[in-house]
């Protein structure tokens, strides 16, 4: 197996996809996400391109350095972990939880009826 696609197939996995869906996701089969991951085709810049909008760390798969996230920076466990968790989520998905975290957050930017504002 060719190290890229090693680290194809490892993204793929950590985002608890099947080749059937990520190939998809890229715009090819599944048998070019397989021969991709077996090394026998490199996959081309437009297919990278679209597996990154899904979530994958292409400079991972290309260098085998992860992106400098945002998890490595100040978050806490709690952050880190629901940003992972946002991470592995379709578009759709993604969509859902912004306008669920949006309702949220004015939601408790309104005062309480029982706040004493005086």
């Amino acid at each position: 197996m060719d190290i890229i696609g090693a680290r194809l197939k490892e993204e793929r996995r950590r985002l608890k996809m099947s080749q059937a869906v990520f190939a998809g996701f890229g715009g090819v089969a599944r048998n070019a996400q397989s021969n991709y991951e077996k090394g026998s085709r490199l996959p081309d810049a437009g297919y990278l391109a679209a597996v990154a909008a899904e979530g994958a760390d292409v400079q991972y798969i290309l260098t085998g350095k992860r992106m400098n996230t945002v998890s490595e920076q100040v978050l806490s466990q709690d952050e880190s972990l629901l940003l992972d968790t946002y991470r592995t989520l379709n578009g759709q998905q993604k969509d859902a939880v912004v306008r669920v975290t949006t309702v949220m957050s004015e939601t408790s930017a309104v005062p309480s009826s029982d706040s004493d504002t005086d």
